[in-house]
């Protein structure tokens, strides 16, 4: 029978609330079968990708791994393109989504989500020659190649530009290297990252938002009792310095306050 509870949940935008609710569908499945089914891209490099033994790796990858070990779960890794993350878990494909999601109000409409692990900021990408554009206002009228469903796509949008839809972060950047595009907006870690291996790429960032970005685990609402316990699982991670250790393994610096 499904328990009725009083628990607070901290949410990705640091928002907190108390509420009265039964334990969820999904959290009762994960208790019966102690395991955990984790909807995640495996090509988004630092965050979740193959490495060269072909595993799935990355600090998003390895942030859930540990929240798993700490509530004595196994992991299920259900990997999905990004413009269907979210179909995926609405239709329960998987318990949880692990993969640099932000809480944006469209998104609180819908879903609710774990405490913070990491903080970013959007960019906006361009050719190293183009000095078009120096603020996000500057992307009025101009192509930006984004991912679909995005949230970095509604930024570029609002700000004006026109979208060229691609699928991933690598072909977001190659657009604007081949100038099919005049720009991408997209996460500076994940930006950094694809420079850090692609030194020549002749790309820069050109603007940088002075808006901080929360990261959170995304899942159905309904799931306040399964979330509590993943919330108490990433303080105990925080703690004990294990999201500092994986932050700079990761990035060389401690993206998680």
């Amino acid at each position: 029978m499904k328990k009725l509870f009083f628990t607070t949940v901290l949410l990705g935008a640091g928002i907190a609330f108390s509420t009265f609710s039964h334990a969820g569908e999904i959290a009762d499945r994960v208790e019966k079968t102690k395991t955990l089914l984790v909807g995640t891209e495996g090509t988004y490099a630092p965050f979740t990708f193959h490495g060269k033994d072909s595993k799935l790796t990355g600090f998003d990858v390895e942030i859930i791994e540990k929240v798993a070990e700490k509530l004595g779960l196994k992991i299920e890794f259900k990997e999905t393109a990004w413009d269907g993350m979210y179909a995926g878990l609405n239709a329960k494909r998987f318990d949880v989504i692990a993969n640099q999601t932000n809480p944006s109000p469209e998104r609180l409409k819908k879903y609710d989500y774990s405490a913070p692990y990491n903080y970013s900021a959007g960019v906006i990408v361009t050719k190293e020659n183009n000095n078009s554009i120096k603020t996000f206002s500057d992307l009025k009228g101009k192509k930006s190649a984004q991912s679909a469903t995005s949230n970095w796509s509604k930024d570029a949008r609002d700000n004006g530009a026109i979208i060229v839809t691609v699928d991933s972060l690598a072909q977001n950047l190659e657009a604007v290297k081949q100038e099919r595009v005049d720009a991408t907006v997209n996460d500076k870690l994940a930006v950094l990252d694809y420079f850090k291996k692609q030194p020549n790429a002749g790309l820069k960032i050109a603007v940088e938002s002075d808006k901080k970005i929360p990261t959170g685990f995304a899942f159905l609402k309904g799931e306040e009792e399964l979330i509590a316990k993943v919330n108490k699982a990433l303080e105990e991670l925080r703690q004990d310095g294990t999201l500092k250790q994986l932050s700079i393994k990761w990035f060389g610096d401690d993206i998680t306050q």
